[in-house]
Formats: C-alpha cells, sequence, structure tokens
C-alpha cells in the first residue's frame, strides 16, 4: 500500500483567475502560444497530476489509488501517476493494451467495468488480469467458463445522493441480488475476493462513504459466513474538485474514511478509484468564439467546442468556472457549441462579460477531466489539441 507522504506545498499563482485553477493561467496562455495550432485545446500540467496523487495519499495514506483511465487517458499523463505509484482501473480492452504499454503489471490492474463482452475477458485473461468487477448472477458463469481462478469483487449499491453524476441503477448489486451472487459463487467454486461501491461522480455527499462503507462491511460479514475469503475493498470513485459549488476536501473525506476504515480487519488491502480528483484541476480546457447572436432578446454566443467537442458534461448540469479576456459588465449568455443538432447547448443564462466577441477565447478551468476523453468528431468537427506541460521543469 501507499505510505503516506508530506502534501506538496503548490505555488501561490497570480491573478484572480488563478485562485480558482490548479493550473496558472499565464502558463496555459504561454503554452498555447508556443503549441496551439488553433483548435480548441486542452492544456494540463502533469505536475500538478502528480500533486494530486501525493494529496490524496497523505489525506488516505492506507488506501492505494487506481486511476480511473477514462478521465484522462492521454499516454503522459498514465505516466505521471505510475511515477507516484498509483495503480490503474480499466473498463476496456483498448484501456488494458493502454496502461500495459506503459510498463504496469497486468496483475495490478482492476477491471471494474463490472459486464463484459466473452472476448474481452478471455483478452484479459490471457495478459493476466487477475481481478474483476462483477455485480449479477449471470456474469458468474462467464468466469467459471473462461477464467475461474479470476478474483472476483461485488460491486454493490449505493446512495449517489449528492453527486453531479449518480451512477446507481444501471450498477451494483441490490440488497435483493446479494445472497443469490454469493450463492452462486460458492456453487461455481469462484472467488469473490472483495467488494466495491462508487458513491457517484464529483460527490459532493461525503456521507455516501460512510453508508456505503458500512454496507461493504456487512457483505464481507456475508461473503466469510458463506465460506469465502474476502480481502480486498474498493472505495471506487466520485472523489470532488472545485468547480463552481462548495465542495469537501480530500483531506475531509479522507477523515472520515479513516473512522470506517478502523472497524475493519488490518489484513484487508484497501484501494480507491479516483479519476476526477487526480486530473481535473490539472488541465484547463480553451475554446474559441466563433459567433455571437441575438435571439428572441437572449444573447447566444457559439464555441468551437461544445457538448461533442469537450464540454459533455454540460448536457447533464455540470458548471465550470469560466475565464473570459475581457472585462466588460457580465450578463446572462446561453453557450453553444459548433454543430448543427440542438443538444449542443452548454450553458444557459452563464454570466460573461456582455462585450465579447467573435475570435476571444474561454478558459474552462479545473476542466481535466472528461473533456477531451469525451470528445468526438461529430458533424466533421476536429478534435480538440492536448498540450501537456510541466510547470516543475519547463
Amino acid at each position: 500500500m501507499l505510505q503516506a507522504s508530506p502534501a506538496a506545498q503548490w505555488p501561490a499563482a497570480p491573478g484572480e483567475a488563478d485562485a480558482r485553477c490548479g493550473v496558472p493561467l499565464a502558463r496555459v496562455k504561454q503554452a498555447l502560444a508556443r503549441f496551439g495550432d488553433g483548435r480548441p485545446a486542452l492544456v494540463i500540467d502533469v505536475a500538478r497530476v502528480r500533486y494530486n496523487a501525493r494529496r490524496f495519499a497523505a489525506a488516505m495514506p492506507s488506501v492505494r489509488p487506481h486511476y480511473a483511465v477514462k478521465a484522462n487517458s492521454d499516454r503522459r499523463v498514465l505516466q505521471a501517476l505510475a511515477q507516484q505509484g498509483v495503480g490503474f482501473e480499466i473498463a476496456s480492452s483498448t484501456e488494458l493494451d493502454l496502461v500495459r504499454s506503459i510498463g504496469v503489471p497486468a496483475a495490478e490492474i482492476l477491471y471494474s467495468n463490472p459486464v463484459r463482452a466473452t472476448d474481452a475477458i478471455e483478452y484479459a485473461a490471457r495478459r493476466g488480469v487477475e481481478w474483476y468487477a462483477i455485480d449479477c448472477v449471470q456474469e458468474l458463469g462467464k468466469f467459471a467458463a473462461l477464467k475461474p481462478d479470476a478474483k472476483l469483487y461485488l460491486r454493490i449499491e449505493t446512495s449517489n445522493e449528492g453527486s453531479d453524476w449518480p451512477l446507481s441503477g444501471k450498477f451494483g448489486a441490490g440488497e435483493a441480488d446479494i445472497d443469490p451472487i454469493i450463492e452462486e459463487a460458492v456453487r461455481l467454486k469462484l472467488d469473490v475476493a472483495g467488494v466495491t461501491f462508487h458513491v457517484g461522480s464529483q460527490c459532493r455527499n461525503p456521507e455516501n462513504w460512510r453508508t456505503a462503507t458500512r454496507s461493504a462491511r456487512a457483505v464481507f460479514e456475508r461473503l466469510t459466513r458463506a465460506g469465502l475469503r474476502p480481502r480486498l475493498l474498493d472505495l471506487g470513485g466520485g472523489y470532488p474538485v472545485q468547480l463552481t459549488e462548495a465542495t469537501p476536501s480530500i483531506e475531509a473525506i479522507g477523515t472520515l474514511i479513516g473512522q470506517e476504515l478502523a472497524q475493519f480487519n488490518r489484513d484487508i488491502e484497501v484501494i480507491a478509484e479516483p479519476g476526477r480528483f487526480m486530473v481535473a484541476d490539472a488541465g484547463c480546457f480553451v475554446a474559441h468564439v466563433i459567433g455571437t447572436a441575438l435571439r428572441h432578446g437572449q444573447r447566444w454566443m457559439h464555441w468551437d467546442a461544445g457538448v461533442f467537442g469537450g464540454l459533455f458534461e454540460t448536457i447533464d448540469g455540470l458548471r465550470y468556472n469560466l475565464h473570459a479576456e475581457r472585462d466588460g459588465v457580465r450578463v446572462p449568455w446561453y453557450v453553444a457549441g459548433p454543430t448543427c443538432d440542438s443538444v449542443d447547448v452548454c450553458m444557459r443564462d452563464q454570466l460573461l462579460p456582455e462585450n465579447i466577441v467573435e475570435g476571444d477565447s474561454i478558459y474552462v478551468l479545473n476542466a481535466g477531466a472528461y473533456t477531451t476523453a469525451c470528445a468526438s468528431q461529430f458533424n466533421g468537427f476536429a478534435l480538440p489539441q492536448v498540450i501537456v506541460i510541466d510547470t516543475r521543469t519547463d
């Protein structure tokens, strides 16, 4: 397990906007001036990524983080995290190959997507992956046939109240599902070796971790009574970053989790799956205004990147802090992307300077997670550029 390390002292960044952003805006602008090619861009600082890994370890010294690759799969980001001793969690064969390509042993990779195609299990098993999440009886038969020596961890349903992206429903065994899963695992002689949960992405309700951890402990007892040997507790993801709403610190969440872990046997391995926390405030997404319009008395601003070009999470109400270079009176704008799809509206009544014009740049702060990872070339628009910097060495 990772040992605690003192939290690094992050240097104060100049400027009012920088107080809300993990990457100094001056460095973002320098990077764009040197490397930008005119497209929307994500500027991501691997020094901040490393800092976030150290901060997580200091907040939860008995928990080893396994980064959720889906949050930002840039190879340089993965390498920065691996340098800090962080493990990895994957959901596909492509992510498996990517993590293996930077030298991570397959036995240390967690395959946390609870339902996989048969060929995906075969592929992972051939490459040495040992740990797999499950949340239904039906998935057990695949492992009995394909990898009977797999180490399985049971994903249970838990409250997602207070998270910006609830995940319950699609994932997680309900209370009535747990015993049938255990019984079938025993019948098939499968090793259900742990329990996992997910409190919801960008979770701002720390009590979700308390409730979920207590539920996991109860499932541990049920597994033990059935003759199984649970030895892994996976605290999942959901660790939040500061956007526009008040957010609990990772230190506060870590204190709560530490209180609950004291109720578990000391020989249990405890891990977590942070994604957003590791990379969000290490990135600044930069879009450009391609036009403005006044329709029915409402101001509209169109950017060269929208829902399909990197700002997908805004479609469900995630709100980012924005920085514009003009100082006009702030008025409500509707912000849309460049495509012809009516879904491509990122923000409504977003306060921005009234004097913004075509060609201006808008800086979307703390946007290193789920931006370029979710971007597509829908409608023929180019993918955003990714510019990686290291403010400790550049």
